[in-house]
């Protein structure tokens, strides 16, 4: 399966949004492209600006997806996927998951898979998002903030995800201020240099301009990259 997963150094992040601009900016292109996202919680509350995670994400893919394609199970509360569905007298089984992520991806050029919150999330009481990454195999990109804590936030979720054989293809600070201070520009450059991995910025954008927000992005080289050896000077 040809795609990436993305996840977030923490819930808020901004991961839906790189995850829809890089379906966008694919698209441009002309590829035929699918999204996936196993759970959406937190819709007893009102949307902002922005549209729900699978409603967005269904909107940018060029594979003919609804919602409810893009996210099979979906819950009210605003909690973590394991409570939601315990709430709810429901149970999650992961691997029906990864199976719909890759019937997705059987259908498309390239399948862009969403996680939910941070990678240590967890799906199940005994199953994290972090194990369902390892299920799909794809490049890992990382959505973390640009402002204070985001060195040890990323830093972490970096070595999180190595320390199971994932491969992370990229870190994006999103957004990435107009004008960015001293501080943003340094944890750049500190967390390329401790994570020995790609970091690139994406700039504030909105539901109308994600292709354009997604365009400058090496989407084809994180696709077809196994990640940086982190034992290597970068």
């Amino acid at each position: 399966m040809r795609g990436l997963f993305v996840t977030a150094t923490d819930t808020g992040v901004g991961k839906t949004v790189l995850a829809a601009a890089i379906c966008a900016a694919l698209a441009e292109k002309g590829e035929k492209v699918a999204a996936f996202k196993p759970v959406v919680t937190g819709l007893d509350e009102e949307p902002d600006e922005w549209p729900r995670d699978h409603e967005l994400l269904a909107r940018v893919a060029t594979i003919r997806q609804e919602p409810s394609d893009v996210t099979p199970l979906s819950f009210g509360p605003p909690v973590s996927p394991h409570l939601a569905a315990e709430m709810a007298g429901e149970s999650i089984e992961p691997h029906e998951l990864a199976a719909a992520a890759r019937k997705a991806g059987d259908e498309a050029d390239a399948v862009i898979c969403e996680g939910v919150g941070g990678l240590l999330v967890p799906l199940t009481p005994g199953y994290l998002v972090r194990d369902l990454a390892v299920e799909l195999d794809l490049p890992l990109v990382i959505a973390a903030r640009p402002g204070l804590g985001t060195i040890n936030h990323t830093l972490l979720t970096i070595e999180g995800a190595r320390a199971v054989g994932l491969d992370v293809a990229a870190v994006v600070i999103t957004p990435w201020p107009a004008e960015p201070d001293e501080m943003v520009r340094s944890n750049k450059q500190t967390i390329e240099q401790f994570g020995q991995v790609n970091v690139v910025p994406l700039p504030e954008t909105d539901p109308d301009s994600l292709a354009d927000a997604g365009r400058d992005l090496p989407i084809e080289e994180w696709i077809g990259t196994s990640g940086p050896d982190p034992s290597t000077d970068g």
